[in-house]
Formats: C-alpha cells, sequence, structure tokens
C-alpha cells in the first residue's frame, strides 16, 4: 500500500496493530524516537573522548550538550503544534531528515564550534519528530488497539533506551565517536522509507483556526540561551561583563515571555495551566527530579572514565541497570499509583534515588563496579522507575482531559529545561572547569560535591509532594478506563482527582 492510499486527514483511526501495515507504522514510529533517545544517552559517554580528540574544554563539552537540549526545549511545544496543523506524518519525516543531516554534520564536525552549531540543529530536528511519533500513534490506530499500540511503543523505545550506552560506547570505542552521529542517517533513511509508503497522514482540523506562538518561542529559546551562556562562560573563567549581558538578556526575555504568554490569546504556555496547584507542584518536582537525573547522569560518565578508568563501554554499560529497572518497574509503579494514590510512590521514589545518588560517594579511584558502582545505579534505578510514571500521571490527572495533550508537553519541556540548566550551572557550582574534567583528582572531588547536591534536588522533590500531593484512592472504575502514557518507556495510569485537588 502507498501514501495515495491513506484515507484522508479528517478520516477515524482505523488501522489495526495486528495488521502488515500497523507493524510497519509502528516500527516507523519506534524507530524514529528510538533514533532521538539513542542519541540522548550515549553523547554523555562521548564526551572525555570527543574532549580529547578536539582538545575542547569543560564549557565547550558542556555546549554540545545543551545546545541540543537548548532548541529542544525551546521549541518542543511548537513542534507538536506544527504537526497538528501540517500534518503529523509530514512533520515527523521533515524532522527525521532534519535530525539525520544534522547528525551527518555531527559526525564531520572538525572542530568544537561546528559540533555545537551542528548539536542546535540537531535539537530543532529532534523537537519536530518527538512529539509526533506518539501523536501518530493516537490518530492513525484503531480506538480499541490504542493502549496496546501505545505499550508496545513504550516498551520497544524503552528497549532503544538500554541498548544506547551498551551501541554506543561499542562504537565510541571501537570506529570512533564520530559514528553514534553517523549511524542515526541510515536510520533516518529506514524511517522516511516507511513513512512514505505506509504511514498515513493526520492532523488536527480545528488547529488551523489558532495561531502560532512565534514571539513565545522566540523569548523561550532568548532566555535559556542567555542564562545557560552566563552560567556556562563562568565556569570557564570568563570575565564579570562576558556573563553578565547574557545573564540579563536572559532574565529579561525571560520577563518578557511571561508577560507575553499572559496577554497573548493563544499562549504557547497558557497560564491558566498554572491554575492547578497539583498541576504546578508536579512541575516543580519535575524540575528538581530530572535536573537530579540529569546533573548525576551527566557527571556520572566522567567520573568513571577519568577517576575510575573505564573506557567507553565500560561507562555506558556501567548505567545500563537504571534503564533495565526502568522497563521492568515502571508499569508496576504505575498500576501501584492508580490503585494507592501518586504521593507515596512521589515520596519514596525521590528517597530513594538520593539513597542511590550518596551512594555513588564510594564511587572514587579503587572503586569496584559490583561493591560500588552496581549498587548505587541500582538503587537509583529503582527510585526513578518508583517515581517516573507516578508524576507523568499526576500532571495528567491535574487538568480537565481536553488539556492532557498540552499539560504532558508543558511537563516534558520542565524536564528538558531543568537538564539544560544543571548541565550548565553544576560544574560551576561544584567547582570544575576549563580543563579540569582531564584531572582525575579534580573529577573525583567535583563528582563527590554534585553527588551531595543532586540528592538534595531529589530530597526537596521528596518535601514537595509531601506537601501538595494529596494522599487518596482511585476508584476502581477508573482502572478501567483508557489511561494516557507517561513520555518515557512505561504505560501509566493517570489517578482521579477528588474534589479540591484541581486548585
Amino acid at each position: 500500500m502507498t501514501a495515495t492510499t491513506h484515507p484522508s486527514a479528517g478520516a477515524a483511526p482505523d488501522v489495526r496493530l495486528a495488521s502488515a501495515r500497523g507493524r510497519w507504522i509502528l516500527s516507523c514510529v519506534v524507530l524514529a524516537s528510538g533514533m532521538a533517545m539513542l542519541d540522548g544517552t550515549v553523547v554523555n559517554i562521548a564526551l572525555p573522548t570527543m574532549g580529547r580528540d578536539l582538545g575542547a574544554s569543560l564549557s565547550a563539552l558542556q555546549w554540545v550538550v545543551n545546545a541540543y537540549m537548548l532548541t529542544l526545549s525551546a521549541l518542543l511545544l511548537w513542534g507538536g503544534a506544527l504537526g497538528d496543523r501540517l500534518g503529523r506524518r509530514r512533520t515527523l519525516m521533515l524532522g527525521v531528515a532534519w535530525f539525520a543531516g544534522a547528525s551527518a554534520l555531527c559526525g564531520f564536525a572538525p572542530d568544537e564550534g561546528t559540533l555545537i552549531a551542528a548539536r542546535a540543529l540537531q535539537g530543532v530536528g529532534a523537537a519536530l519528530l518527538t512529539p509526533g511519533s506518539l501523536a501518530l500513534v493516537r490518530s492513525v490506530f484503531h480506538p480499541d488497539d490504542q493502549a496496546r499500540a501505545v505499550g508496545a511503543w513504550s516498551a520497544l523505545t524503552g528497549v532503544a533506551g538500554a541498548l544506547g550506552p551498551f551501541l554506543g560506547g561499542w562504537l565510541i570505542d571501537g570506529p570512533g565517536w564520530r559514528w553514534i552521529f553517523y549511524i542515526n542517517v541510515p536510520l533516518a533513511a529506514l524511517v522516511l522509507v516507511i513513512a512514505v509508503r505506509y504511514v498515513p497522514e493526520s492532523r488536527d482540523a480545528t488547529a488551523a483556526d489558532t495561531p502560532f506562538d512565534q514571539v513565545g518561542a522566540v523569548l523561550a529559546a532568548l532566555s535559556l540561551a542567555g542564562v545557560s551562556y552566563a552560567l556556562i562562560s563562568s565556569s570557564g573563567g570568563a570575565s564579570a561583563l562576558s556573563t553578565g549581558l547574557p545573564a540579563l538578556l536572559g532574565v529579561v526575555a525571560g520577563a518578557a515571555f511571561v508577560y507575553v504568554e499572559r496577554h497573548r490569546a493563544a499562549p504557547m504556555l497558557p497560564p491558566s495551566l498554572f491554575a492547578s496547584r497539583l498541576f504546578s507542584a508536579a512541575n516543580g518536582m519535575t524540575l528538581c527530579l530530572y535536573a537530579g537525573i540529569g546533573g548525576i547522569l551527566f557527571l556520572l560518565p566522567v567520573q568513571l572514565q577519568v577517576t575510575v578508568g573505564y573506557d567507553a563501554l565500560q561507562a555506558g554499560t556501567a548505567t545500563l541497570p537504571v534503564t533495565l529497572l526502568m522497563l521492568l518497574l515502571s508499569a508496576r509503579a504505575a498500576d501501584l499509583a492508580h490503585r494507592i494514590g501518586p504521593t507515596l510512590p512521589l515520596v519514596v521514589g525521590p528517597l530513594v534515588a538520593a539513597t542511590g545518588v550518596l551512594l555513588m560517594l564510594r564511587i572514587g579511584p579503587d572503586s569496584s563496579y559490583v561493591a560500588d558502582v552496581l549498587p548505587a545505579v541500582g538503587v537509583l534505578g529503582l527510585g526513578m522507575s518508583m517515581f517516573v510514571a507516578p508524576l507523568t500521571a499526576t500532571v495528567l490527572a491535574s487538568v480537565e482531559p481536553a488539556r492532557a495533550g498540552l499539560a504532558s508537553g508543558v511537563n516534558n519541556t520542565a524536564a528538558r529545561v531543568a537538564q539544560l540548566l544543571v548541565v550548565a550551572g553544576l560544574p560551576l557550582v561544584v567547582g570544575l572547569s576549563g580543563e579540569a574534567y582531564t584531572r582525575p583528582s579534580a573529577v573525583n572531588v567535583s563528582f563527590h560535591r554534585a553527588a551531595f547536591g543532586c540528592a538534595l534536588l531529589f530530597l526537596l522533590a521528596a518535601v514537595v509532594a509531601v506537601l501538595f500531593v494529596r494522599p487518596r484512592h482511585v476508584r476502581s472504575r477508573a482502572a478501567e478506563a483508557p489511561r494516557p502514557q507517561c513520555r518515557s518507556h512505561c504505560g501509566v495510569g493517570a489517578p482521579a482527582l477528588e474534589p479540591g485537588d484541581e486548585r
């Protein structure tokens, strides 16, 4: 079947998951989202090797990570809106082709400046393809198959995340770090072929009546770029003037963004969402939790390679238990939260994760993987598997069903922004700057300081859960209803709200 026989964009979803066409569509969206996930998991492992090969400073390596996160964070909501208007298949294909081209540019980059610019372009492509992959699952499969299709998408994308550290480490130690980017090109070509042949177009017929919030997107990007530049430049020893001006620009742009969003008829980030106290609290938790995750997983591969002496493959494989535990336990945590309410998982999960991060204080020059590294990453993965799914469910439950997609997009953006800012600011806070990331003694001291800081972020999230997420039981009939899925690789049911929780 070719694209010419696809149903119209306004047709009801009718593709069955068990059909050959359904399997091809699922393969397409899994490969697309898995490609972006692979890239996100392997770049951190490659940082020490990139730094040695390009002669890059720590601030340049921070930008290798943050250039991608910056454009992705700023444009993620915009990418979802574009798919609703222009067509989700078209936007997905544009994002995949863009991502592949930027990936090739990353691989060919002769210096750190070119690599950073290419990573920023990669983030644009990811902002187009990331919202579209799950949106296509929901828009083309028959309603009776949507829950199973989303579950399969979640599980298979999770497998891609699990393979990322292993595959990335093998490529870095084998043909070289540039191949973590080159590998995206044939994957993207396969996605495009499948999309053209098998994936029907779909769009939101009402979205054309809502204008784009270009001003909001530009102001958000300027704010994040200004603050990130100031933080990274400070850790690189730049002068107060050269960091103060970007910081001021970031603050002014942020204030202008808030003003524009409050007064715009169709804002990118509707302030009315935050009228829900539960929504605000859940997103506050998201900022704390994903800052903690982003910070520790940014520096852990550096600690393992520079201080402990692992190669890239060993460092990538060392963190594999985190993903495996998420795959095995997240769905169970979602079901538990659906039965007993999210409060207990959202309190205990961050506390367990904080314990795992504190166990990383034992990781040093003479560490054993079995005695020191494995218990730490295992406990961290256990804590994450307890809170990731219930957190997403709480976000979705905090707003009316019609706004669940927007709420999920805002929460996803909050997670990206948290990781962006912690990568920019954490090395400055822990005293790791310049070429210090190449010295084992300096990395070891800074990593231990970072572990304390990230543990405090997890503890703060648990406090927010205690204060603002109310315990409640979910009615049995809610368990039988179709349940929203989290942005991670696990299915999650949104717990029902009790009167008063929406405010």
